[in-house]
C-alpha cells in the first residue's frame, strides 16, 4: 500500500500544501492559498517601508483550504488514493517571524484592542523595523558575550529574533507587557496542529532557535538573563516564558488532534513534525549533502550548507548562522543568504519597465529574458550592486541600498534587468568566496524555487559568474517536498516512513537540468567581479578606503572589448 505525507509550506505571499508518495517521490498533488490579509499577504505601512507583518489567522486559514483542495485532486488523479495512507505532516516557513502570544499560545492580534495594531501580529522575517536595536545587541554582545557572535557570522540582524522583540518593547510596551511569550511560526503552526499551543509545552525549532535566536548547547540554551537585561531591564523576565530545549525536524511534536483530523478528513493517528524555516527543508528536499550548496532562490535567496559535526569547522565571519542539527541531525548548518533578488527583479518591471515590452508583469518578463539573453557578458557597459533591499550575507547590514553604475543616454531596459541579473550572481559568487575563504569546499551547487526553474537565463548567468555547475532541483517546490520528508522520518519505518533523512532523500529527490560555464563568458565576468568586489568593499565595508576613480572607465573599456569582438 502506498503512503503519503503532506508538505505545509508558509511563504511570504502565500501558503501551499504537497502530497507526496513516499516509496518514489511522485509529488501526486498541490494547492496553493494566497493570504487574504494585507498587500499579497503582507500588512504594510506606507510610512514605514521596513515594516511588514502577517496575520495568524491566514495560516489556519491557508491549512484548511490547502490541505483539502490537495486531497480532492490526489483522489481525482489517483482514484486508489486514500486519505488514511497520509501518515504524516511536515511544516516550513518564513524566518525569522515571531509571534507575541498569550498564556494559551493564542495571537494577541485575535483580541479586540490589538486587532488594529501591527505590533501585535507576525514580524515577518523582511520587517527590518528593529535595525538599530540589532546594532544594538551586536554591540552588547560583542563587549560582553562575543561567543554569541562566533556562531552567527559576527553581527546580529533586524531580521531576527530578539531585534524585534526589543524594538516591541522599546516602542510598544502595551503589546510587549502583553505578551506572555513570543513563539516562531514554523513552531506555532505545527503546534496548532497537534492541538497545543502552551508555549512551555511547544518542541520549538532548534533551525530558528540556533540560528536567529542565539540558542547554543555551549552555553545552556538562549542568552543569559544578565546579558538580556543588559539589553533592556524587563527583558530577562521573558526567558523563563520561552524554551530550554530546541529540537530537529526529523522529531515527532505530537499527532494530528481530534478537531483538525475531522475538519481535514485525516486520521488522527496523523504524525507532526517538528517544524522549521523553508530554506533548510528546501535543502533537504534538493538532497543536500557535505559539499552541496543549494541555493534557494525567490523573492530573496538563502543558501545553505551541511558539515558533519565529528569534522572540524571553524567559525565563518558573516554567515546566518553555524548551527548544530539545524538541517540534519548529526550536522552542523550553515546558512548564507541574499536579501534581494526575485523582489528586485519584480520592482524593476513594475516601476521601470515602458509599456512597449508588454502589458502584464509575465509578458514584460518574457520580452525582457528574450532580449538579455542577446547581449553579451560586459556588451551592457552596466555594473550593479544587489542591495535593494539591504546585504544579509556577508555584510549583513540592512542600511544599504541598490546602486546601478555606467549608464548612458543609449542604456535598454533588457540592459539593465541583465545588469540586475549578474548583481545578484555576483552576490552568490561573494558567498561561496566566503565559504571557502573559511575552509567549507563548495562541489556543487543545487538551485531550487521558481526562478531556479523558470528563468534558464538567470542559472546560466550564474554558471557563468561563478564558474560552477548550476545544478536545479527535480521538484519545484523543494520546501514543501523537504517537509513531507520530514514528515515521513518522524511517521518512522513502522508507519510506513523512513527512519533517516538521507534513506527519504534518495528515493524522494533529484535533479532536472544542469547549466555548465562557459569558459569565455566567465573571463568576461571575472574581470566584472572585481570591479563589483571593489564596489561591495567601498560601499559596505566601514574601513575600506580604495578609490573607485577607475571603475566606470573599466566598464566601458570591458564594454568596447566585448562589442569589438575582441
Amino acid at each position: 500500500m502506498a503512503k503519503y505525507t503532506i508538505g505545509l509550506d508558509f511563504g511570504t505571499n502565500s501558503c501551499r500544501s504537497l502530497i507526496v508518495e513516499l516509496g518514489n517521490g511522485v509529488e501526486l498533488a498541490s494547492f496553493v492559498f494566497p493570504y487574504p490579509t494585507g498587500e499579497n499577504g503582507v500588512i504594510v505601512d506606507h510610512k514605514n517601508p521596513e515594516l511588514a507583518r502577517q496575520n495568524a489567522a491566514d495560516y489556519l486559514k491557508g491549512i484548511e483550504v490547502t490541505i483539502k483542495e490537495a486531497l480532492r485532486i490526489a483522489k481525482e488523479k489517483n482514484p486508489e488514493f486514500k486519505n488514511e495512507d497520509v501518515i504524516g505532516i511536515g511544516v516550513d516557513t518564513t524566518g525569522s517571524s515571531p509571534m507575541p502570544v498569550d498564556e494559551r499560545g493564542q495571537p494577541l492580534s485575535g483580541y479586540d484592542k490589538f486587532k488594529d495594531n501591527p505590533n501585535a501580529y507576525v514580524w515577518l522575517w523582511k520587517d527590518h523595523t528593529s535595525y538599530e536595536e540589532a546594532a544594538y545587541i551586536t554591540k552588547v554582545a560583542s563587549e560582553i558575550r562575543p561567543q554569541y557572535l562566533a556562531k552567527i557570522g559576527g553581527v546580529y540582524s533586524s531580521e531576527w529574533f530578539w531585534s524585534k522583540i526589543l524594538h516591541c518593547k522599546n516602542i510598544d510596551p502595551e503589546v510587549f507587557e502583553a505578551a506572555y511569550s513570543w513563539v516562531e511560526i514554523c513552531d506555532w503552526i505545527p503546534a496548532a496542529l497537534a492541538g497545543n499551543t502552551n508555549p512551555k509545552e511547544i518542541k520549538r525549532s532548534v533551525c530558528a532557535a540556533g540560528h536567529k535566536a542565539m540558542f547554543s548547547k555551549q552555553w545552556g540554551g538562549l542568552p543569559d538573563k544578565e546579558f538580556l537585561k543588559r539589553l533592556s531591564p524587563g527583558l530577562e523576565d521573558l526567558r523563563d516564558r520561552l524554551y530550554d530545549k530546541a529540537y530537529p525536524s526529523n522529531v515527532k511534536i505530537g499527532s494530528l488532534s481530534p478537531e483538525w483530523a475531522e475538519n481535514l478528513g485525516l486520521s488522527p493517528n496523523t504524525s507532526i513534525a517538528v517544524g522549521a524555516f523553508d530554506a533548510h527543508m528546501g535543502a533537504v528536499g534538493a538532497g543536500i549533502k557535505k559539499g552541496t550548496l543549494v541555493k534557494i532562490i525567490g523573492t530573496s535567496t538563502c543558501d545553505i550548507m551541511i558539515h558533519p559535526c565529528n569534522e572540524n569547522l571553524n567559525d565563518i565571519e558573516g554567515v546566518c548562522g553555524i548551527v548544530d542539527g539545524s538541517v540534519m541531525e548529526d550536522y552542523f548548518g550553515i546558512e548564507a543568504g541574499q536579501s534581494g533578488v526575485g523582489d528586485i527583479f519584480l520592482w524593476f518591471v513594475n516601476n521601470l519597465v515602458p509599456d512597449k515590452f508588454g502589458n502584464t508583469i509575465d509578458d514584460k518578463f518574457k520580452i525582457l529574458g528574450e532580449e538579455a539573453d542577446k547581449l553579451k557578458p560586459g556588451e551592457s557597459g552596466l555594473l550593479a550592486l544587489d542591495w535593494n533591499n539591504g546585504n544579509r550575507t556577508i555584510l549583513v547590514d540592512v542600511r544599504l541600498t541598490g546602486l546601478l553604475i555606467g549608464q548612458t543616454l543609449h542604456t535598454t531596459a533588457p540592459e539593465i534587468y541583465r545588469a540586475l541579473i549578474e548583481a545578484t550572481g555576483f552576490g552568490a559568487l561573494k558567498i561561496i568566496d566566503r565559504l571557502e575563504e573559511y575552509g567549507v569546499h563548495v562541489e556543487e551547487v543545487v538551485n531550487c524555487g521558481g526562478l531556479a526553474v523558470k528563468n534558464k537565463l538567470l542559472m546560466q548567468i550564474y554558471a557563468d559568474i561563478t564558474n560552477r555547475t548550476m545544478k536545479v532541483s527535480r521538484s519545484e517546490q523543494t520546501p514543501a517536498l523537504g517537509a513531507a520528508i520530514f514528515a515521513a522520518v518522524a511517521a518512522g519505518k513502522s508507519a510506513g516512513g523512513y527512519d533517516y533523512i538521507i534513506d527519504a532523500q534518495e528515493s524522494m529527490t533529484g535533479i532536472s537540468k544542469v547549466y555548465n560555464p562557459i569558459p569565455q563568458n566567465h573571463e568576461i565576468y571575472k574581470q566584472l567581479y572585481r570591479l563589483y568586489s571593489q564596489l561591495h568593499d567601498s560601499f559596505g565595508a566601514k574601513d575600506y578606503k580604495e578609490n573607485l576613480y577607475n571603475v566606470m572607465k573599466d566598464l566601458l573599456y570591458i564594454r568596447d572589448k566585448v562589442r569589438s569582438g575582441e
